[in-house]
């Protein structure tokens, strides 16, 4: 296996390990509180301890498996992952912007702790437990609210959630970023390179317009919000239909009882004599005994239906305390009820009715009473009021959601782990390489191949062909940087060669020259490297510049091929017509030069004459302006001809030539230490001379060698 292989099994035991121990803090402290009965849950440590350490996956995992396995013990637990998956998440909020670093940020972060647990969860609570107080912490001390500031069964609930969750996420906070404080910074460091949360400078990070993870994560998100509205509606309906068939069903339940116990034959006796009547108290306690058995039934009654109204034999007292109506009393047709008046007095079976009128929203069953001849006398009904229908719908609904998105944001954090792991990451670290892909130098080559076989991407998928397509092409790109490297090599040193061989077969045309070219090029290379080392003109010199110079050099007299040999070998002092010819040869090799240029196009070779160009048609200008042939001063002279200017006047000065003897060096350089400022740059003129007794001493071995060879 792989170092890298054993680095990812490592990974996922550390991450495994993260997790467990994470769902361990969740549970045994808050077993422990609830067994000393203290008013804590302490059930968020772990969640927020894994999101410190791990960030959101293992938050996401470690809260809403910590709520699985409470479930087994108490199935409403299950309904509140999703509220430890919220505060897993706000822990990676605030944590990675220094929440936790500051008091009174950290003061901000247990509140909405306490927004999310004891808000959200009081929401949770009342739906579920059907607008009671449940058997949480809690519950004690929303009752005390309840009964003290008489206020609402939910306010109480959310004065009292809120209020207990501050302390305990206070004691939660410190807990855990206690136990943060005492791991080691080498376990930190392992566990944020397992869960690899890419940072700013990290390899596999580079920056993009639109992220590929964001495009995945926003269709997840995109997919789950839609499957959650199809999915909650879907079961809203079906559940509806459920619940109302299953109250419809205890309405029927509750009246096919009571009929057991009602006599057809006797109703009529009890609606004219009442109470009075032989057995109607006997069987009105029957039926109270029968409806207290329908605990979730409002109403329950015995009618006469006539023409003017509905004629009450029985009316239990109501369970919210009305006055129930007596016997013999008529009261009026609902409007809810027209449409069922003609089976009613025809004495048919109607199904049931539900309304929303002066006795609340009810849901009715009405059963036929009959005598022994069969007919019906009166009607027994039940009413089931709707609210009880609505409260099981929205409890269900609550249950619905809270597992879809608790279930959903744990597939989408697995998800992006696995986009981030498997893609995302391997992918943008192939970018990186191939962005920094050196190929200017060997040693930069080697690095990058390295990094390339350092990725060993083994998926075992189509990233992984990618991977192999890539170190291939780097490889194959390599080779054929090292060739053309090599052919560029080849096809400089014949350039060189080629103007070299040009330059001298100028030079041999006058005769009191010797090796003047290659002598200047030394110079030219050795003053710019001076004057780069003393920081003079940082903004032009480079490697590559002074490199430039030195392969043009040797040009800056190629216009003699057009100046006649009679001039240029005369022995003599030119006179003034023939030295105006003689100055022509920096307008010639200007010429020649830049018509090469002309014909080269915006190429690197045009890039590389622009020195040659430059130092053939100014190297006789002068800094005062006085040189020729444009007269141009100071650093209008281009860099380059103000070096070669150094170079070829001190080359002439310290040279024999047909027309003079060579000055000695203290002569040479007092003529171009007394020239700095008017005829050459005072900048180059001072780099020089802190290299011109080597550059002398040099040129001296070099000429002994040369008669040397000459004489041999």
């Amino acid at each position: 296996m792989s170092d890298n292989g054993k680095k990812r099994w490592m990974g996922v035991g550390f991450g495994a390990l993260l997790i467990f121990l994470g769902i361990l803090l969740n549970i045994l402290p808050s077993k422990i509180v609830g067994a000393l009965g203290l008013p804590l849950f302490l059930d968020c440590t772990g969640t927020i301890l894994a999101a410190m350490l791990g960030g959101v996956l293992p938050a996401v995992l470690v809260g809403f498996a910590t709520n699985v396995v409470k479930s087994f013990s108490g199935a409403f637990s299950l309904y509140y992952g999703v509220i430890s998956i919220f505060i897993g998440l706000a822990t990676v909020f605030f944590y990675n912007r220094k929440f936790f670093s500051s008091i009174p940020k950290l003061f901000l972060t247990i509140f909405c702790y306490a927004l999310l647990g004891g808000g959200l969860g009081s929401v949770f609570t009342y739906y579920l437990h059907r607008q009671s107080f449940g058997t949480g912490v809690s519950a004690p001390f929303a009752q005390y609210l309840h009964e003290v500031l008489d206020t609402s069964v939910f306010q109480s609930q959310l004065m009292a959630d809120v209020t207990v969750d501050l302390f305990d996420k206070a004691m939660t906070v410190v807990f855990a970023i206690v136990i943060f404080h005492f791991i080691s910074r080498r376990v930190k460091n392992h566990l944020n390179y397992v869960f690899q949360r890419p940072v700013k400078g990290n390899d596999s990070e580079v920056e993009v317009r639109r992220s590929l993870l964001g495009k995945v994560m926003m269709v997840v998100v995109f997919s789950e919000v839609l499957l959650a509205a199809f999915v909650a509606s879907i079961g809203y309906y079906l559940y509806k239909e459920k619940a109302v068939a299953k109250y419809t069903s205890i309405a029927y339940g509750l009246t096919d009882a009571a009929a057991i116990v009602l006599d057809g034959d006797r109703l009529m006796t009890y609606l004219q004599e009442g109470r009075e009547a032989e057995g109607y108290a006997e069987t009105e306690k029957k039926l109270y005994d029968i409806r207290s058995g329908f605990p979730t039934a409002k109403y329950l009654y015995v009618y006469h239906i006539a023409q003017d109204g509905c004629h009450v034999i029985f009316d239990l007292m109501p369970l919210d305390g009305e006055e129930p109506s007596q016997p013999g009393d008529v009261i009026p047709f609902d409007p809810s009820f027209e449409e069922y008046l003609p089976a009613l007095f025809k004495g048919d079976t109607i199904e049931p009715v539900v309304s929303d009128d002066s006795y609340g929203w009810l849901l009715t069953v009405y059963k036929p009473l009959k005598d022994s001849s069969g007919t019906t006398v009166a009607y027994v009904a039940a009413d089931i009021t709707m609210e009880s229908i609505l409260m099981d719908e929205i409890s269900f609904l609550i249950k619905e959601l809270s597992l879809f998105f608790g279930v959903s944001l744990v597939i989408m954090c697995l998800v992006t782990e696995f986009m981030k792991r498997g893609i995302v990451i391997p992918i943008n670290r192939m970018s990186k390489v191939a962005i920094s892909f050196a190929h200017n130098s060997e040693a930069g080559r080697k690095i990058s191949m390295r990094r390339v076989k350092a990725m060993d991407i083994r998926s075992g998928d189509e990233i992984q062909n990618l991977y192999n397509a890539f170190s291939t092409m780097a490889e194959d790109f390599l080779a054929y940087i090292i060739q053309i490297k090599a052919q560029n090599d080849r096809i400089t040193r014949m350039q060189d060669e080629i103007i070299i061989s040009f330059a001298e077969l100028v030079e041999a045309r006058d005769e009191g020259t010797g090796n003047h070219i290659k002598k200047t090029a030394a110079y030219v290379e050795a003053i710019a490297r001076q004057l780069m080392k003393e920081g003079f003109y940082a903004d032009q010199l480079s490697e590559d510049y002074i490199a430039r110079l030195k392969r043009s050099a040797p040009l800056h007299d190629i216009g003699k091929i057009a100046i006649s040999d009679l001039i240029l070998n005369k022995p003599g002092k030119l006179t003034d017509e023939e030295f105006e010819i003689m100055k022509t040869h920096t307008t010639e090799g200007w010429k020649i030069l830049q018509k090469i240029v002309e014909n080269t196009g915006d190429t690197m070779e045009a890039e590389y004459l622009k020195e040659a160009v430059e130092m053939a048609h100014y190297h006789h200008e002068k800094w005062d302006g006085s040189g020729y042939p444009t007269k141009i001063k100071g650093e209008e002279i281009p860099l380059s001809a103000r070096i070669m200017a150094v170079a070829d006047v001190f080359d002439a000065l310290v040279a024999e030539r047909v027309y003079k003897k060579p000055f000695t060096f203290e002569k040479a350089m007092a003529i171009i230490t007394e020239g700095a400022g008017k005829h050459f740059d005072p900048n180059v003129v001072e780099a020089f001379s802190h290299i011109a007794a080597d550059l002398y001493e040099e040129r001296t071995k070099l000429s002994a060698n040369a008669e040397l060879s000459a004489s041999s």
